[in-house]
């Protein structure tokens, strides 16, 4: 085990440094293919590098040195910081899963080259996790009003800030037939586009919770978030575009910056310590986005 974790690291940290160079080509070629003038360039850079862009860079930071620690809760963590900055509810989902579809592809690569799936688990979350997040994306998008539902949602991930809670103080149980997971996959799917995380600590919380197998369970929840995250992003990218690729390039920046290091800070910190500081920085943040909405 210790050779098979080492090698997904190594393997982790080389796939994150090429996608880091990737990005700053990309937005490099794009800085410059996309003025007329130097002058121009230089101005648009400094308008898109500014300080709110450092803020969205810490917030993918923080988020995935989390996710790379619990193996869950960044749209739970990026989303909480992002409402609490006054994006719109809308535009954090959206930015939070084009974000994702970067990590969640790594992950699921790294489970099955390491033969992390339960394979029947992993069909069964599939098809009713996309179901759901094309259903909330589609919502969220074109139906909900974005300022009403913001306290909603900020209700919803102190809700699951409390979740992370009581799963860190939980007491394994024994293994228990699991009933329904396509209903439980549908609902997760759909929380997480309309709330901007969530996948992980409803559907991996629920079925840890019933005592299954740790490995082939994150494994096969993580696989499957990938398909979740790309129908979901792709939905939100059709419907309303992204109209903050500034958001969006920062949690990615700032993700890409923090993935090599998931890993040491499990090291440095026990999980369950972690996941009480998550828990009550969402729930902090949570009654913050509340307070300012309905008072």
């Amino acid at each position: 085990m210790p050779e098979i974790k080492s090698a997904v690291l190594k393997q982790s940290s080389v796939f994150w440094w090429l996608a880091g160079a990737f990005i700053l080509v990309v937005f490099g070629s794009i800085a410059y293919l996309s003025g007329d003038y130097w002058v121009r360039g230089f101005d648009q850079a400094g308008k898109f590098f500014s300080h709110d862009f450092f803020f969205y860079l810490l917030v993918g930071l923080g988020a995935q040195l989390v996710d790379g620690a619990l193996g869950m809760a960044y749209g739970v963590t990026s989303t909480s910081f992002l409402l609490s900055l006054g994006v719109p509810p809308a535009i954090s989902s959206a930015s939070v899963h084009v974000a994702e579809i970067f990590t969640t592809g790594a992950s699921a690569v790294s489970h099955f080259r390491f033969k992390n799936i339960n394979k029947k688990l992993f069909r069964s979350l599939l098809i009713p996790g996309i179901l759901g997040a094309v259903t909330g994306a589609y919502l969220l998008s074109d139906v909900i009003d974005g300022g009403v539902v913001k306290p909603f949602i900020a209700v919803y991930l102190a809700f699951l800030g409390v979740l992370i809670l009581v799963k860190a103080l939980a007491v394994k149980k024994k293994k228990s037939k699991t009933k329904r997971i396509g209903v439980l996959a549908a609902i997760g799917g759909f929380m997480d586009s309309i709330g901007g995380g969530g996948w992980g600590p409803i559907v991996t919380s629920t079925l840890l919770g019933q005592g299954r197998d740790p490995r082939y369970t994150i494994g096969s929840v993580n696989a499957a978030e990938f398909g979740v995250t790309f129908a979901s992003g792709i939905t939100f990218l059709i419907l309303t575009g992204v109209s903050s690729w500034q958001v969006v390039a920062g949690l990615v920046i700032g993700g890409v910056i923090a993935a090599p290091f998931g890993a040491l800070l499990v090291k440095r910190i026990s999980k369950r310590t972690l996941m009480l500081v998550v828990a009550v920085l969402v729930i902090a943040l949570s009654i913050r986005t509340i307070w300012i909405s309905w008072l």
